[in-house]
């Protein structure tokens, strides 16, 4: 009889204590539904005895893939009847990308002596949905894509760019013809300078080849190559012979052509391009005195076969053209 009544006491001791130690667990959104980019509250609400401690474990950055958490949890706390007290997380959630999301049930753990308990809620469920922007009958028909209207264009908007292509036009026009006035202003009549004189040249270059005494500094075969250019140019400038491409022979034959008289010039000349060519192609090596006679045989050929120079007024010739066509 005493051990029933034991069991009894104990059998009442544990419904009580279970009765006592009732957790309730809830976890919603405010709705089931939201476009994407909305943003709605995730919501967990603990209903336990004020003297059970839980331990709730807190969410960061998603409840679940592709659930995004903006801020929370905010916590509040009221007590209720019969030594019982609520405590409630709120967290502000959104969702960038469409489709069914299931949060996972949500867990609260009492620790005692006995070990460890846990007390579950129930699966949270939210479809996140995309904004429709197409016609009814997208799925039976593909749209392109509309482009941009183009308005018309009005004669006001049209003018202002004529008008000042026009005046941009006329004044580059005007300061084309100021510019061709004043360089001519400025240019006036040409100035007649008459060529120089074969004979001037020939001189010129002779004196520069005379002071750069080349054969003394052992350039002998230079020295005669210059030489000789000196008179073939003389040759082209004052008798049109062209001997810069002729031989010694071919150049004395030409020259005999245009009236030349086979006299003492002819023979200087001779002797210089018939020397010059020993040095040039033989690797003949004249003595002093013959460098110095063939630049005074060249010399000698110039000063005696020069133009006689007559001096030309510019404005005078031009008034005997003119007098010459009336």
């Amino acid at each position: 009889m005493k051990k029933s009544i034991i069991s009894i006491f104990l059998f009442t001791s544990i419904i009580s204590f279970s009765l006592g130690q009732n957790v309730n667990i809830t976890s919603s959104f405010d709705s089931s539904r939201i476009y994407v980019g909305d943003q709605i509250k995730y919501t967990i609400t603990i209903d336990k005895p004020s003297d059970l401690k839980l331990t709730v474990p807190i969410f960061k950055d998603t409840l679940c893939k592709n659930i995004e958490i903006i801020s929370g949890p905010r916590v509040d706390s009221s007590s209720i009847q019969n030594g019982r007290i609520k405590i409630i997380q709120k967290y502000l959630i959104t969702s960038f990308d469409s489709g069914r999301y299931q949060v996972r049930p949500v867990f609260a753990e009492a620790k005692n002596e006995g070990g460890v308990k846990r007390f579950y809620s129930d699966y949270s469920m939210l479809r996140v949905m995309r904004v429709k922007i197409a016609p009814a009958d997208t799925t039976a028909k593909i749209f392109d894509i509309i482009k941009p209207y183009k308005a018309p264009v009005t004669v006001g908007e049209v003018l202002p760019w004529v008008l000042l292509i026009t005046l941009a036009g006329v004044i580059i026009w005007v300061a084309i013809r100021f510019l061709r006035k004043l360089k001519k202003s400025e240019t006036g009549k040409e100035t007649y300078i008459p060529p120089e004189p074969a004979h001037v040249i020939a001189f010129r270059e002779l004196e520069r080849l005379k002071n750069e005494e080349l054969w003394r500094k052992g350039e002998t075969k230079k020295y005669y190559t210059m030489l000789t250019e000196i008179l073939r140019q003389y040759l082209e400038n004052r008798f049109s012979v062209f001997s810069l491409e002729l031989t010694t022979s071919e150049t004395l034959e030409a020259l005999v052509k245009t009236g030349f008289k086979k006299n003492g010039s002819y023979n200087d000349l001779k002797s210089v391009l018939t020397g010059a060519d020993l040095v040039k192609f033989a690797k003949y090596n004249p003595v002093p005195a013959e460098n110095e006679s063939h630049f005074q045989n060249s010399w000698n050929f110039v000063l005696a076969t020069k133009e006689n120079e007559v001096i030309i007024n510019p404005i005078e010739e031009e008034i005997g053209m003119q007098e010459g066509n009336v």
